[in-house]
């Protein structure tokens, strides 16, 4: 398996993903995106699995900062160059991806591999 975990440090969800893994002994690659953003070749790999209005963190505080509530926006070019408006953790295994705590889709990864 190769996971890379996407998120922040100081998202609950994006800890408790990290601790799924650390926990099961699984190494993982953390990505924290207040560092780094998500490169235009993942967000490919990953709007392919996931739609992109489902990425967009709408109650998150940088959403809201922004005052993107009420705006028309090109929500693929704000997610590129603003990754704090990502949902997290965006959890990949090669072309499998998640967003959001999701164990019960993990522990089915854990099963196939």
């Amino acid at each position: 398996m190769n996971i890379q975990i996407f998120g922040t440090k100081n998202s609950n969800d994006t800890r408790k993903a990290e601790r799924f893994f650390k926990e099961r002994r699984i190494p993982f690659h953390f990505r924290d995106l207040t560092e780094k953003g998500i490169s235009k070749g993942e967000f490919e790999n990953i709007k392919q699995v996931i739609p992109v209005e489902e990425l967009i963190d709408k109650e998150g505080k940088q959403f809201l900062k922004r005052n993107f509530a009420y705006m028309v926006m090109d929500i693929e070019e704000e997610l590129l160059n603003d990754p704090l408006l990502f949902k997290t953790p965006i959890v990949r295994n090669a072309r499998l991806v998640t967003v959001g705590y999701k164990p019960e889709v993990w522990k089915e990864w854990l099963i196939i591999y």
